[in-house]
């Protein structure tokens, strides 16, 4: 039993990574037959003119199409329901989704339900899903969420007003055609919030108590590209090797993450991104230094690792410099990227906090936490993060 409780498993999609990736959809659609494609994007995706370049490859193989863009910043419930009303009126067969986190995790959302027939918020959890979802072919835009090589969908309860977290290889994406390119119309504060995005994916992957040797080193060297290649981007974001640096990251963590499973960071940050609709990206920024100095004591080593990945120096140091080396690192590079908010002064209050720590003491990223946590210390740490 002791040896079957240290296998470890690691999924992926097949991943297409480089400038030009995006041009290959339409060839990806007609080798999964596509009869018509649900294409899952957002405005902003449009106005930046992806989704007119994604639709050109479709029509080069004579591939008709129905865009379904209405999906919010935090994708909601009712909307993942009506795409697949749509995908299901337009006799669609294949998805397609164009954009950060939130239209790819909505097109999970539509692909669980088109094949399942029941309401996404019945899939709340790990390997709830009986059937298949429909090809899926993910060009992402932004360099953080990596929904585009993960086995997470996050869906806004919007009833509740919590995130929840639908976890299974049924919504690993077929394809991933991972374009640096795409990154260029990102503004600066969302270039800088998907790159801390990245890289708590992977501190907590490689903390986590689901990390083993598959993740670990896209884990580090994520961290190692995120702590070296971020702060220069954000002053010279027309350079294409950082772009693509960055983007390599994400993709790095996500594959660390999806394998390994997250913690406190994310499952606190479901909560506060539910409840107050606060993008995700920035409510993992203002939480990981204090996840992490409440983790360090139950993962010192592996912490430890993340400080040298974050070019510390640890030879001869106690565990306790470490770590405040380590957090001063984190608000550092916060700072040297342009987020400097805390959980107050972006309207959280402290009559919000028992509420928002029982709805993450529910998480199941917190399965995966190197430190149990009750609601009453994930209160506590939310208090830390005013």
């Amino acid at each position: 039993m002791s040896e079957i409780l240290n296998l470890r498993k690691f999924v992926a999609p097949e991943i297409i990574f480089g400038s030009g990736a995006r041009k290959l959809a339409g060839n990806y659609a007609s080798r999964f037959s596509a009869r018509k494609v649900l294409i899952v994007t957002d405005s902003g995706v449009i106005a930046a003119g992806w989704l007119k370049e994604v639709a050109e490859t479709l029509a080069e193989e004579n591939i008709p199409f129905h865009v379904f863009s209405a999906v919010s910043a935090n994708p909601r419930s009712g909307e993942v329901m009506r795409g697949a009303r749509e995908y299901r009126e337009q006799n669609c067969n294949l998805i397609i989704s164009v954009g950060g986190g939130s239209p790819m995790d909505c097109a999970k959302g539509i692909g669980i339900v088109v094949s399942n027939d029941s309401h996404i918020l019945d899939f709340e959890g790990v390997d709830k899903i009986d059937f298949p979802v429909p090809p899926l072919i993910f060009i992402p835009t932004t360099a953080g969420t990596s929904a585009d090589v993960s086995q997470f969908a996050i869906i806004n309860n919007e009833e509740e007003r919590v995130k929840i977290a639908i976890i299974s290889k049924s919504v690993v994406p077929d394809v991933a055609l991972i374009d640096p390119d795409t990154t260029y119309t990102m503004d600066s504060y969302l270039t800088a919030c998907t790159g801390i995005d990245a890289l708590v994916h992977a501190f907590e992957a490689y903390v986590s108590t689901g990390s083993g040797v598959l993740t670990d080193m896209y884990a580090l060297e994520a961290i190692r590209l995120i702590n070296k290649d971020l702060p220069p981007l954000m002053n010279d974001s027309q350079n294409s090797r950082l772009r693509e640096s960055i983007m390599l990251a994400s993709m790095k963590a996500g594959l660390a993450f999806s394998n390994a499973i997250l913690g406190a960071v994310h499952a606190m940050a479901h909560s506060l991104g539910g409840y107050l609709d606060m993008p995700h990206g920035e409510c993992n920024a203002m939480l990981l230094e204090h996840v992490v100095n409440f983790n360090y004591s139950a993962a010192a080593s592996r912490y430890r690792h993340i400080a040298e990945a974050m070019d510390i120096r640890t030879e001869g140091l106690s565990d306790k410099i470490v770590q405040k080396e380590l957090t001063e690192r984190i608000v550092n590079l916060k700072k040297e990227v342009g987020i400097v908010d805390t959980l107050k002064t972006r309207g959280v209050s402290d009559s919000d906090i028992p509420v928002l720590a029982e709805k993450a003491a529910k998480d199941p990223c917190l399965i995966t936490n190197p430190r149990n946590a009750d609601s009453s210390e994930l209160a506590a740490i939310y208090r830390e993060a005013m």
